[in-house]
């Protein structure tokens, strides 16, 4: 039985942290408030369809 290291689809309090950081990130890099940015991705991000995730 081999054992599974939490990789894959489970990222874990550190991932979500790094997430979100490089979001914040990209964010200020692009001239954008960083507040309003994640804000309006956070609240659009439940009703986009997968195939257009790169619309937000």
């Amino acid at each position: 039985m081999a054992r599974h290291n939490g990789t894959g689809l489970k990222m874990g309090l550190a991932g979500a942290y790094a997430a979100v950081m490089t979001m914040i990130q990209s964010a200020k890099l692009n001239g954008h408030d960083p507040y309003a940015y994640l804000k309006d991705v956070l609240t659009r991000l439940p009703a986009q369809k997968n195939n257009a995730i790169d619309a937000l």
